[in-house]
Formats: structure tokens, C-alpha cells, sequence
């Protein structure tokens, strides 16, 4: 992909309000999104679509509810890369094996310093930083697929990634003007999505 192309990027929406944050985050990035309910979509229609990279968005309840979102994250694994925020880290958790449960103590609306790997998505971001929590269920029994990159001070998994494919999850919330550097995450992601073509 040429550095100066337009990026498509296809938005899963889990029927959630922040869903339209991460659209509008990015759009101002230069992105065009097209943005489809999770009921409203299959691994078929994520190739019809031909996007760049595949976000799947925050929302309410667990996994298991979160209509083709964790079909449509394996469908990907070879595809193209691939983004969960809060519901779509555990989506993509649970793709590969994974658990979800409730987590320590419920966290909404609030910013918590986030520790990460340095590698990935948080290539330049300062160790810690804020970032904004809005959650009940944490990931458990991370698979073998996947690495832990990111925790809390009180050691819930913040992010992971796929060790081999552009797959990322993100725990807390980038869109969130609680979250510090959450464009700057943003930005890293879509530079993976530039540089595999």
C-alpha cells in the first residue's frame, strides 16, 4: 500500500456508543471506515467488503454474545490485520482459545496506568501511561497463539497480540480522551496495515 492511500478500514459495531468514537478517531487518521452491525455480517461479507484491516469495537455483554465477531477475527488470521477494543480483545481471546471472565473489580470511566512490552502497537509510547478502563470482564487463560503486551498495576491483561499474524487487542479504550496516546497507538496499528503490502 502506497503511504498516501486512503486505508479501508471495516468497523464491527457490537451495538456499542464508543463504537462511533473510534470511527470518527479513524477518519480525522485519514481513514474511510465502513461500519456494519455484528449481526449483520460473516467471514463471506468481510471479503466482499476487501477492507484494509478489520476493527472490532467495544460493546456491551461477553464473547459470546458479540454476534460474527469472533468468526469474523478467525476468518482473518492470514487476511489482513486485525484490531479488538475491550469486547474485541476478548473476541479475539476467545477466537484462539481463550476465556473470559468477570474481572477483579469492575472498572468504568476511569484512567488507570497502563505497563506494556515496548513492542507492537506501543512501539514510542511512554511506559507507563493513562488509559481509559471501562470494564467488567477481563481475559483468562491467554493461548499459547497469543502474548500478553499490556497489564494494570493490579495485573489484569491490558493488551495482546498474535505472535505470528497482525492481530492486536486492546483491553482499555484509545479512543477515550482519558487514554493518553491513544492516537499514537491508533497510528501504529495503521502503519502495520500500510506496511503489508
Amino acid at each position: 500500500m502506497e503511504s498516501g492511500r486512503e486505508l479501508r478500514i471495516l468497523m464491527v459495531d457490537n451495538y456499542d456508543s464508543f463504537t462511533y468514537n473510534l470511527v470518527q478517531m479513524l477518519q480525522v487518521l485519514g481513514c474511510r471506515v465502513t461500519t456494519v452491525r455484528n449481526n449483520q455480517l460473516d467471514a463471506a461479507g468481510v471479503e466482499q467488503l476487501n477492507p484494509d484491516a478489520v476493527v472490532i469495537s467495544p460493546g456491551p455483554g461477553s464473547p459470546t454474545e458479540a454476534g460474527s465477531s469472533v468468526a469474523v477475527i478467525r476468518a482473518q488470521i492470514d487476511r489482513r490485520p486485525v484490531l479488538g477494543v475491550c469486547l474485541g480483545m476478548q473476541c479475539l481471546n476467545e477466537a484462539y482459545g481463550g476465556q473470559t471472565t468477570y474481572a477483579p473489580r469492575p472498572v468504568h470511566g476511569r484512567a488507570d496506568s497502563v505497563w506494556h512490552s515496548q513492542q507492537g502497537l506501543f512501539k514510542n509510547i511512554p511506559n507507563p501511561f493513562p488509559a481509559a478502563r471501562y470494564h467488567s470482564l477481563t481475559v483468562v487463560r491467554i493461548p499459547s497463539e497469543l502474548r500478553v503486551d499490556a497489564w494494570s498495576n493490579d495485573g489484569v491483561v491490558m493488551a495482546v497480540s498474535h505472535r505470528d499474524y497482525p492481530l492486536y487487542g486492546l483491553q482499555f479504550h484509545p479512543e477515550s480522551f482519558l487514554t493518553a496516546f491513544g492516537e499514537s497507538l491508533m497510528l501504529n496499528f495503521l502503519e502495520v496495515v500500510r506496511s503489508l503490502d
